[in-house]
């Protein structure tokens, strides 16, 4: 019987594959409606996307396959959704990131704040959770998450290391004061006297040391180092009570190191989530929202831009990694906030040693590279002409220069991303920048300095090589989903369906739906679930009357908060490979973060997003939706 379950195991894959559609087709042929089929093909790609029975992103691709032959939508309508203007706001957003990422950018960045925030364990978690977050605005919260850990790993590793050497050191001391006070006691024949003056004969053996020395595992997976046998210090073996309670400091200390890596570990891959729900760009839920808003709501006047989305989002990030801060000092720091904080201490030996790693760290970089300077100076000029473009309270460039409705997001970074395939490298390779290079190469060999100009800040092969294509098709799976379900009258249906809902406050409908997306995204991809619930949560607002904003704005950021499982998110998943983290640690932290997470944003809907986006009145265009 085991063998039978372990071979059903062995092919589950395949089971779902084929067992899911068969099990789902008598709904089309019952009720032979586009509704109908509209239902059957979300189920399968549901199923798909929560098993990952398929990749994900060919998944995305089956609307391709069946909106033709449930007579929903013809293909080419279908595939225009795969490559609207969304998909390029992305596709430019992933080139200006490898282009922060191939210069090392982002490792400058992080180390120079982690050099100013301190090592005091309290700091250095909250500096630690700041560049994360910050940089995970802008590149991937992945990127993020697998270049900060070894950092994050590397200092905790020089803490534990001084932390054990400090232990053995202050026991070899306690043992030399208690031998010398011993000899200050001794019998006269082991002293000499001359000239009225006595003096001590020490032995030979008096400061030498001998360690049987072996490696011991410890809990956090690392190697120690640990007596085997009793130290001989000065001498003498140490009591078996000298010996216990050695063992036990070392023990607590161990046990402390231990949890200061495990909430460090957390806090870096809770960050990279919490961060890219900042900015437009900085996770794919964020802009599968935009796309699905502007494509079931047309004439809302593009509400959601990179500048109003950052307005509401920034807030509830601050606030955000403020309180998931304190909680994860709650759990693994404790209340010694005089230590935690290094209050009116100064820099201890340890502190110091983890100081001198980040330090060495930053002089690896050497000086900002002429690539490094470039690419800062292009990422700042695409920050600040996507919050100018349409700012709202002042005509912004876009509306001076162009047509408002011509230019979007997408306009901007598509263009910046252009500039960094022309502009160099390096300086340009003349004999008036090279002079030193040649006098250096000009010693009888032929390796001199050819002239031409440097390469490019980004070229296309280093793009097709990081650019991950699978999430442009995951984008425009949904919005082919969102398409179909309104041509085809589904989410019409289903949204009569909710029409009970009317009778709750719209705040409860927010909490019970941020909960249920929270919930679910643990189980399936963070995009997977914006493209499903979506389209559903647009309908249903429209039915009960309710601003769509008002649901669709904090469910989509809830998407992205998986804290509970290593599974959720690869962020999750790279800093529990570690081997840190039980899978107990990482719930118990989460499920406490999942509902900050949720307190946070019913409140930024019920406050300044009520101000923003007048979420306390219907709107006229949710009502004046057209179909393409």
């Amino acid at each position: 019987m085991n063998s039978f379950w372990r071979t059903v195991w062995a092919f589950r894959n395949e089971l779902v594959i084929f067992l899911v559609p068969l099990l789902a087709l008598p709904i089309p042929l019952v009720y032979p409606t586009m509704e109908a089929g509209c239902a059957f093909t979300i189920i399968v790609m549901a199923v798909y996307w929560c098993t990952e029975a398929l990749p994900l992103a060919v998944t995305a691709l089956i609307p391709v396959l069946f909106f033709p032959m449930f007579g929903i939508l013809k293909s080419s309508e279908v595939c225009m959704q795969y490559l609207k203007d969304t998909n390029m706001l992305l596709v430019g957003g992933l080139m200006v990131a490898i282009a922060v990422e191939h210069c090392n950018l982002h490792k400058r960045i992080a180390l120079r704040v982690l050099l100013i925030v301190g090592v005091k364990p309290a700091l250095l978690m909250l500096g630690f959770m700041s560049v994360t977050a910050f940089l995970s605005m802008w590149i991937s919260n992945t990127a993020t998450t697998a270049m900060m850990v070894p950092i994050a790993q590397a200092v905790l590793d020089q803490l534990n290391k001084v932390e054990t050497n400090s232990t053995e050191l202050d026991q070899v001391y306690d043992n030399e004061a208690m031998e010398l006070e011993q000899k200050d006691t001794a019998q006269s024949e082991d002293k000499v006297t001359g000239n009225s003056h006595t003096i001590n004969v020490i032995p030979e053996n008096l400061y030498s040391t001998t360690k049987d020395i072996k490696m011991v595992k410890q809990p956090n997976g690392l190697e120690q180092e640990k007596n085997s046998k009793a130290d001989l210090c000065n001498g003498q073996l140490h009591t078996a009570e000298d010996s216990n309670r050695l063992e036990e400091v070392e023990k607590i200390k161990s046990q402390k190191h231990l949890k200061l890596s495990k909430g460090m570990s957390l806090s870096v891959c809770y960050a990279a989530s919490i961060g890219g729900t900042a900015t437009l760009t900085g996770t794919s839920p964020n802009l599968i929202m935009k796309g699905q808003f502007d494509e079931l709501f047309p004439q809302n006047g593009e509400l959601i831009n990179f500048a109003t989305w950052f307005g509401f989002a920034f807030p509830c990030t601050l606030i955000m990694l403020f309180l998931t801060w304190i909680w994860l000092q709650i759990m693994f720091l404790g209340f010694n906030f005089k230590e935690n904080f290094g209050c009116g201490n100064q820099m201890s030996r340890k502190d110091n040693k983890a100081y001198q790693v980040i330090k060495e760290e930053m002089k690896t970089l050497g000086r900002m590279t002429f690539a490094e300077i470039g690419v800062l100076v292009l990422f700042v000029l695409l920050v600040v002409l996507w919050f100018t473009r349409d700012p709202g309270f002042v005509p912004g460039w876009a509306t001076v220069l162009f047509n408002k409705e011509n230019v979007t997001d997408a306009t901007v970074v598509i263009f910046v991303s252009f500039i960094m395939f022309i502009f160099p490298s390096d300086k340009p390779r003349l004999p008036c920048f090279n002079k030193a290079r040649d006098d250096a190469d000009g010693n009888g060999t032929d390796n001199k300095c050819k002239y031409g100009p440097a390469p490019a800040l980004l070229n296309w092969k280093l793009v097709q090589q990081k650019l991950p294509w699978n999430v442009v098709l995951l984008l425009g799976g949904g919005f082919a989903l969102a398409k179909g379900s309104e041509a085809s009258g589904f989410s019409k249906w289903l949204g009569n369906q909710l029409t009970p809902l009317e009778i709750i406050p719209p705040w409860a409908i927010v909490i019970i739906l941020c909960l249920l997306i929270a919930t679910f995204t643990e189980c399936a991809s963070n995009v997977a679930t914006t493209s499903l619930f979506l389209p559903i949560l647009a309908s249903m607002a429209q039915r009960i009357n309710l601003n769509p904003l008002y649901v669709m704005l904090p469910c989509t950021l809830c998407a992205s908060f998986a804290f509970m499982l290593p599974v959720a998110t690869p962020p999750n998943s790279i800093v529990f490979s570690y081997g840190y983290l039980k899978v107990t640690d990482m719930a118990k932290a989460g499920i406490m973060v999942n509902l900050i997470g949720v307190f946070v944003i019913t409140l930024a809907v019920n406050s300044w997003g009520q101000l923003m986006f007048n979420l306390n009145t219907f709107p006229v265009w949710a009502n004046l939706t057209t179909k393409e």
